[in-house]
């Protein structure tokens, strides 16, 4: 007997074309590593009845529930500029779409189960190193306050898989708020299939931004609102320390969350230039690249709803631009809103932004770890300058800064207590720190020992909070390791 839930599943039932219908392959020996309890209870979903044999079996994708439809979604895009005419889930199948506690409606999808049409030549399984470590980094962003895909479970398959080597194959499974992508629109819009684009777009605002079917321009209006939501994840992303590694347009989504974490990481010492993906060989996709990067992919996606947005193409062209124009901005406003208040400040000054700045230069010329500069100037506002001092090369470097920030504090008529316990509630304590999670995936794979992978999945969970006794989580890698430490894709 399978499991009942309560799909309601609206992209099968509207959106024929969109996807293949499709069936997962079979795992031969899966077992139940990791269940998400807390957002099981957020689905909606029964989280005791989702540990039983026939749990496993569906999220090895051997069953599918009572109530899905599996499929796998098309889409095309650009991947490191390069334009891909089909893409598609080619390792990935949605059971099914459910409504949560709130009234939201979020996909449940396999990742890793399989073969579909769109692999392109590849196994479609997944190893269980990227399963983990997009588990944690989604659950790790979850308690950042970041828009992003979660992970309600992760299985065994009881299979190898083959990459570089054999390696231990599993099964993700994924919760997003949709799984539509700019490259879902690339795919229709490169084939001229003007309708379908339409008719996507149209399912877009119905189900993302119902507040825009009855105005004046539906099209560029959802044109813009995307665009605000990556702005301001983006600059979220930024205020972290955060590297997606592969910011494709086939890996922006719809709804504004993030998704797809391939080679992604979090930054410690601070670099604009930091990349860790190997793949990113150019810097394309560099920290301080995200937004421009960002910016370019929303062009992308405005190319697709041209001949929505007017019949005239001129004035088309036109209106998006302007539109695009803007994401600078708007991407700006949100960063500096974000910077604010990790700084302490209440209150909006023209100087803000050369002061944060300023900061991030003496952050760069002090290979200063990111995340532990900016948790130690809730010290400073109480007028405990030594964290801070300790996170710099030379102390004397940030005393200048140090003067203009407690001036510009001055304007703001906060107790210092209460502007340090704000801080201390937008600036982590911890990040999945690079070498942490490599040691806590290497355990996990090489020998099966998950307990490492639990703690730090524990520690990132609630990254506000400082916990007795595991200060060394709080702390970057060695130089040594920092250096040449890379990331991959895991595909």
């Amino acid at each position: 007997m399978t499991l009942t839930m309560p799909f309601d599943n609206t992209f099968a039932r509207e959106m024929e074309g969109f996807y293949a219908p499709w069936q997962a392959e079979a795992a031969p020996a899966p077992e139940l590593l990791l269940l998400n309890e807390d957002l099981a209870v957020e689905l909606g979903l029964d989280a005791a009845a989702l540990k039983s044999v026939d749990a496993e079996a569906i999220f090895a994708g051997n069953e599918a529930p009572i109530g899905a439809t599996p499929l796998s979604q098309i889409y095309a895009g650009h991947q490191f500029g390069g334009f891909s005419g089909q893409l598609g889930d080619g390792r990935a199948l949605l059971l099914g779409e459910v409504l949560d506690v709130h009234g939201n409606r979020r996909d449940i999808q396999l990742k890793g189960s399989g073969r579909t049409p769109f692999s392109r030549g590849g196994d479609g399984k997944a190893a269980l190193g990227p399963v983990l470590r997009e588990y944690l980094i989604g659950e790790a962003m979850h308690g950042l306050g970041i828009p992003t895909t979660r992970a309600l479970a992760a299985v065994s398959t009881g299979e190898p898989v083959r990459r570089e080597t054999e390696l231990p194959g599993a099964v993700l499974t994924r919760v997003a708020s949709s799984h539509l992508r700019v490259g879902t629109f690339q795919f229709f819009a490169a084939r001229g299939e003007v309708k379908k684009v339409q008719q996507l777009a149209n399912y877009c605002i119905a189900r993302h931004y119902p507040e825009l079917a009855n105005v004046e321009n539906p099209y560029l209006a959802l044109l813009e609102a995307v665009r605000d939501r990556q702005a301001a994840l983006i600059a979220q992303w930024m205020h972290v320390g955060f590297i997606h590694g592969v910011m494709n347009t086939d890996n922006m989504t719809i709804s504004g969350e993030t998704i797809d974490y391939g080679p992604c990481a979090f930054m410690d010492a601070y670099d604009a230039q930091t990349v860790y993906s190997s793949i990113d060989t150019q810097g394309r996709y560099a920290y301080g690249a995200q937004p421009v990067m960002g910016r370019w992919n929303i062009a992308r996606l405005a190319e697709t709803l041209l001949p929505l947005i007017a019949d005239n193409e001129e004035a088309a062209v036109e209106a998006a631009t302007d539109s695009v124009t803007k994401f600078a901005e708007i991407y700006v406003a949100e960063w500096l809103t974000g910077v604010r208040a990790k700084l302490g400040l209440q209150s909006a000054s023209n100087d803000d932004l050369d002061l944060a700045n300023s900061l991030y230069t003496i952050m760069s010329e002090q290979k200063a770890d990111h995340t532990n500069l900016f948790r130690s100037l809730s010290s400073a506002a109480m007028g405990d300058d030594a964290p801070l001092h300790a996170e710099l090369q030379d102390a004397a470097a940030v005393t200048p800064w140090l003067e203009r920030w407690r001036a510009r504090l001055a304007d703001d008529a906060m107790a210092p207590d209460a502007r340090a316990e704000a801080m201390n509630a937008v600036n982590p304590v911890y990040v999945p720190r690079n070498h942490l999670v490599e040691g806590a995936l290497k355990a996990a794979v090489e020998t099966g020992e998950m307990t490492p992978f639990k703690l730090l999945l524990d520690i990132v969970k609630s990254p506000f909070e400082p916990k007795d006794g595991l200060e060394a989580y709080a702390q970057p890698a060695s130089a040594a390791f920092g250096a040449g430490y890379k990331t991959f894709c895991g595909t």
